[in-house]
C-alpha cells in the first residue's frame, strides 16, 4: 500500500527525503532484550536523538522503530513549521477541532489472526531494562470508548506481556481511560479496547493531549495538527475507529473485576517509582496487521528520552490554554523542562501589568488540570527571559529572586506512584511557586541589564555575517 502523509510510513518516507540525516538504520543483529534500549542510551550519550529503525531483529522479520519523537527538529518538520514556533503552532492547532474521515478498509487489515492463533510472544516485544517484569509494548495507543456516553478516547498506557492473548494494562494516571473503564466495571461489563502500534507522530503528539471538552473525540485534535481530516477505519471489537493508517491493530477487551500484579517498569521520571500494583487485564482476541508491519517502541527513562521533547511542546501549550482561559492576561510563553519530565520543572514567561500579577500567573500554571499532576517548581520569568532557555531561567532566579520573599510553597497537590521523592502509597506532594520576575514595585528603578539592543545585534550580524559563518 502506498505510504500515506498520516502514517508512520509516510512520515519514514518524508524524512527519508528531507532530513536523512535524522533516520539511523541498524542492520546487524540486535536482540529485543536490553539490546535496543541500550542504543538509544549510547546515542543520549554523544547527544544524538535520531530516528532508529533496527532493520534484524533476532528471532522475528518484523523491524523495530524508536525515537519517532525525540527531536524538535522532526516534530517542527511534521508541522511545517520553525523549531521556534513548534510551541506556539501546537498550541493553536490543537484548538481546531477537525471531524475525521472513515474509510472503508484500514491499511493494517492485510493480515487477520485470531482464536487459537493469536500469539502475542511472536511480536519483537522489547524486554526493555532488567529489572522490568515483562516485555513491554511502549508505543501502544490504547482506544476504548466511553460506555455512557459514547465518545472514544486513545492515549498511551505501557502493557506488560502476561501471555499469549494476555496484556496488563497500567491505568495508575487515573485519566479517561481509568474512568471508561471504571463505568463498565459498574455495569459488570469488560471495556472493548483496540491497541494500535505504529502512527504518526503528529498522533503521538495529539494523544498526550487531555484538557479539552467532553464531546470532543481525540481524533479530531489528531485532525486539527494535520490540518485535515484524520482518517479512521473501523475494526471489529465494539464498533471502534481506529488510524486508517497504523501498522498493527491488536483487539481485545479490558476484564471486569480482574486485576493482577503489574510491574516494575521504568518510567519517565527516570526511576522504578511505581512499584508492582494490581491493575486490570486486557484479553486479546484478533490482530490485524499490514503484510510487512513495522513494531514502534518508546523508552522510558531519565530524560531526555525519546518522547520527553514532544511532552513537553504538548504540556506547554495546554497549560498556557489553561491560564489563559482562567482570565491571567500578559503571557508571553510557557515550557515544560525535560529534565522535569515535562511536569516537573515548569516556567511561564508574562509582561506584568499589576501588583501580585507574577504570582496569580505561577499559581495559576501549578494548580491548573495540565499542570497540577506529579509537579514540583513552577517559575515565574519577565518576558524578556525565553522559558525554553534553562540558563536563562537560571539567570532570572539567582538575579530577580529573593528566597524569603519570592519562594511560596504549596502543599498537598496532586502527585501519583511515579513520583519518586513520595512514599508509596501517597498521592500528594507539595509545589514551590517562585517568582524570579523584577519586583512589580521596583520595575521603575531596577537595574537595567548589561547586553546590546535588538537593532545593534541585528546590524552587527549583518555587518559580519561573512565572517561569523565560517566559525
Amino acid at each position: 500500500m502506498t505510504p500515506d502523509d498520516q502514517s508512520l510510513r509516510g512520515f519514514l518516507a518524508t524524512m527519508e527525503k528531507t532530513q536523512p540525516d535524522q533516520i539511523l538504520r541498524i542492520r546487524e543483529s540486535v536482540s529485543r532484550k536490553l539490546e535496543m534500549t541500550s542504543v538509544v542510551f549510547e546515542l543520549d550519550r554523544i547527544g544524538k536523538s535520531p530516528v532508529v529503525v533496527f532493520e534484524n531483529v533476532a528471532g522475528s522479520e518484523m523491524p523495530v522503530v524508536t525515537n519517532i519523537a525525540g527531536s524538535r527538529k522532526l516534530l517542527a518538520g511534521c508541522l511545517g513549521v520553525d523549531v521556534r514556533d513548534l510551541p506556539t503552532a501546537f498550541r493553536e492547532r490543537c484548538q481546531t477541532y477537525i471531524p475525521c474521515e472513515v474509510v472503508d478498509k484500514g491499511a493494517w487489515d492485510d493480515i487477520v489472526i485470531e482464536g487459537d492463533d493469536v500469539d502475542l510472544t511472536k511480536l519483537p516485544i522489547p524486554f526493555q531494562f532488567s529489572v522490568d517484569a515483562a516485555p513491554y509494548i511502549t508505543a501502544g495507543q490504547i482506544c476504548a470508548r466511553d460506555p455512557e456516553t459514547g465518545v472514544d478516547t486513545t492515549g498511551f498506557h505501557r502493557l506488560m506481556l502476561r501471555g499469549k492473548n494476555r496484556l496488563g494494562i497500567s491505568l495508575h494516571s487515573r485519566r479517561r481511560m481509568y474512568e471508561f473503564h471504571r463505568r463498565a466495571e459498574v455495569r459488570g461489563e469488560a471495556l472493548p479496547a483496540a491497541i494500535v502500534i505504529g502512527t504518526h507522530p503528529l498522533h503521538y503528539m495529539g494523544s498526550m493531549v487531555y484538557a479539552y471538552p467532553p464531546h470532543v473525540r481525540k481524533y479530531e485534535i489528531i485532525g486539527g495538527l494535520f490540518g485535515k481530516p484524520y482518517r479512521l477505519a473501523r475494526c471489529g471489537v465494539g464498533g471502534l475507529e481506529v488510524p486508517a493508517g497504523a501498522e498493527i491493530v491488536i483487539e481485545g477487551e479490558i476484564l471486569a473485576n480482574v486485576h493482577e500484579p503489574e510491574g516494575p517498569f521504568g518510567e519517565f521520571t527516570g526511576y522504578y517509582a511505581g512499584g508492582q500494583s494490581e491493575q486490570p487485564v486486557i484479553r486479546v482476541q484478533r490482530i490485524y496487521h499490514r503484510n510487512d508491519p513495522i513494531l514502534t517502541m518508546a523508552t522510558p527513562m531519565r530524560p531526555p528520552s525519546d518522547f520527553s521533547y514532544s511532552k513537553c511542546v504538548m504540556k506547554a501549550g495546554m497549560i498556557w490554554d489553561e491560564v489563559e482561559r482562567a482570565g491571567v492576561s500578559g503571557v508571553k510563553g510557557v515550557w515544560c523542562h525535560e529534565a522535569g519530565g515535562a511536569r516537573m520543572f515548569n516556567v511561564i514567561a508574562i509582561k506584568q501589568a499589576y501588583a501580585g500579577h507574577a504570582k496569580q500567573a505561577a499559581t495559576a500554571a501549578a494548580s491548573c488540570q495540565s499542570g497540577s499532576y506529579l509537579g514540583r517548581f513552577v517559575v515565574v520569568v519577565d518576558e524578556d527571559i525565553d522559558p525554553t532557555n534553562l540558563f536563562e531561567v537560571l539567570w532570572a532566579m539567582c538575579t530577580r529572586c529573593d528566597p524569603a520573599e519570592d519562594i511560596d510553597i504549596l502543599r498537598k497537590m496532586w502527585s501519583g506512584p511515579l513520583d519518586p521523592r513520595i512514599p508509596r502509597g501517597s498521592t500528594w506532594n507539595s509545589r514551590a511557586v517562585i517568582d524570579a520576575c523584577r519586583p512589580y514595585e521596583m520595575l521603575a528603578d531596577f537595574p537595567p541589564v548589561a547586553r546590546a539592543t535588538p537593532e545593534l545585534r541585528a546590524k552587527v550580524e549583518a555587518k559580519f555575517r561573512d565572517v561569523l559563518s565560517k566559525l
